[in-house]
């Protein structure tokens, strides 16, 4: 049976990389993308020439369609806190009005899938963290739009599901990093190596020694994949889904640093709230995707990455003669 899909997000950095997985479907009769095109960009989807694909740049939360879609996976959002903080009721609307809005399209049957956020967690009294642990978290802190955000419209899906029996999947994603990440995306992994091919200053805010679980993104899309759609499984979430291997920011920041000769650390104040540590209890992943994990260490990781970012300044820099920079990077911490 011909199937109808819907991505929220799919041209940002892992929804365009969930569309490659989509598009080898056999069972996939058309794909809408719906962006907005505010972290993502059309650019990672270019690449693509199937004809099941189509693009609407439009905002998730007033997206409208005459078709009803058999499958909505709900991206869209700003990820990294440079971001989101910024804009905090933009990113509130892209996710709980998102969800809202998009339920519309769905066929009666049909599946919703949600990637919510390991910054449910909070700053985590509990390491690993488990899916049943409830956090410690501050609703009306700096993150707080972005967190409380993803919790709010988690809320909504498992209380639909207890009241009207919606098929739904939510996981909980832990930092992702990879190619197709924006040059000015303010993350740990994608800001240091920006930094390193750029002015040589690695800024690391802190002491560094704040902890995180690299997931390096085809890892983690191998994840979403066999969740969302691929295995014939009955649980619906929330999953934790990541890396549980925990590494130091610094650690990064040093390993970058080995890579391109000349670079330095610099290390500046704290940013606020920065969680202490991030690491995902995989125990319930295990069980409900056996054999799947992260197989990409971090420094495998980190040197793919390296690959793909030197590509795009260097492109950048092709189309921009008259001046040697590239797009200002914004703060980062551990995020």
């Amino acid at each position: 049976m011909s199937r109808s899909v819907l991505v929220s997000g799919g041209c940002g950095f892992i929804g365009s990389h969930l569309v490659d997985r989509l598009l080898l479907r056999a069972d996939l009769g058309k794909l809408v993308v719906v962006d907005n095109l505010w972290t993502g960009v059309q650019q990672n989807i270019e690449h693509i020439n199937d004809p099941r694909l189509s693009l609407e740049v439009q905002d998730a939360e007033s997206f409208a369609s005459h078709q009803r879609f058999d499958e909505i996976m709900h991206l869209a959002s700003p990820a990294s806190p440079s971001w989101y903080m910024r804009e905090p009721v933009r990113t509130i609307k892209a996710n709980i009005g998102g969800a809202l809005n998009l339920l519309t399209l769905l066929k009666p049957g049909g599946r919703f899938c949600f990637t919510s956020t390991s910054e449910v967690y909070g700053d985590p009294l509990v390491s690993p963290q488990p899916e049943s642990y409830r956090g410690s978290v501050d609703c009306i802190g700096p993150r707080s739009s972005y967190d409380e955000s993803k919790r709010c419209t988690e809320a909504l899906l498992f209380e639909s599901q207890r009241i009207s029996g919606l098929d739904i999947r939510v996981a909980r994603l832990f930092n992702t990093y990879g190619p197709r990440t924006r040059i000015d995306d303010g993350r740990a992994i994608s800001n240091f190596i920006s930094q390193a091919l750029t002015t040589g200053i690695l800024t690391v805010y802190g002491d560094g020694l704040q902890s995180r679980s690299w997931g390096y993104v085809e890892d983690i899309v191998d994840g979403l994949e066999r969740f969302f759609w691929r295995d014939n499984i009955s649980y619906r979430g929330p999953l934790n889904i990541g890396n549980d291997c925990e590494v130091s920011v610094l650690e990064i920041a040093n390993f970058v640093c080995s890579l391109v000769p000349g670079s330095r650390v610099e290390h500046h104040p704290p940013a606020p709230q920065d969680p202490t540590n991030r690491c995902p209890d995989l125990t319930l992943a295990r069980r409900v995707l056996p054999g799947w994990g992260a197989k990409v260490s971090y420094q495998e990781g980190v040197r793919l990455t390296l690959e793909w970012f030197r590509e795009q300044v260097s492109e950048w820099r092709s189309a921009n003669m008259e001046s040697s920079a590239v797009p200002a990077m914004r703060p980062v911490s551990g995020a």
